[in-house]
């Protein structure tokens, strides 16, 4: 199995899926629409990461949350996550970062993510899954992003 590694979305490709899938999240002037690229099923999904937050601390993992160890280097939202087309995302050099603590904190969320890839996976199927097939209870699937109209929205257009 490949290694995952960090992707940014474009822009455009955020505003236009937004417009049918309020849930999609907007994009930060500091950190872009930024994660981990997972392939379920004939889609790559980018499962966006967020900063760590004293929130995170006392958080549990959930099935579309997944705490970066501990909380310590913040969370994957799998809630979230997108169904990302070919051309509408970009690899992340790490290195060009000019912000220290920034890198630093990409690169220790990249490996811990490597070192935990198989759950993340496998729970970001289960999510998918789950949701294509109304198999959420009511809060979780409340807050998770309409995968099913995403991946129509992109195998169609």
């Amino acid at each position: 199995m490949t290694r995952l590694k960090l992707y940014k979305v474009s822009a455009d490709y955020l505003d236009s899926i937004r417009k049918i899938e309020p849930k999609v999240s907007l994009l930060k002037e500091r950190r872009p629409f930024l994660g981990i690229l997972i392939k379920i099923e004939k889609n790559n999904y980018l499962a966006p990461l967020t900063s760590p937050k004293t929130k995170h601390k006392t958080m549990k993992n959930l099935e579309d949350f997944i705490k970066i160890d501990s909380g310590n280097y913040g969370a994957i939202n799998l809630n979230n996550m997108i169904p990302v087309p070919e051309g509408k995302y970009e690899e992340i050099n790490i290195n060009e970062e000019k912000d220290n603590f920034y890198k630093i904190l990409l690169q220790n969320q990249l490996t811990w993510c490597n070192k935990n890839k198989e759950i993340i996976i496998k729970k970001a199927e289960n999510l998918r899954n789950k949701k294509f097939n109304n198999k959420l209870r009511k809060e979780l699937d409340d807050r998770v992003c309409d995968f099913e109209k995403l991946e129509n929205f992109i195998n169609f257009n």
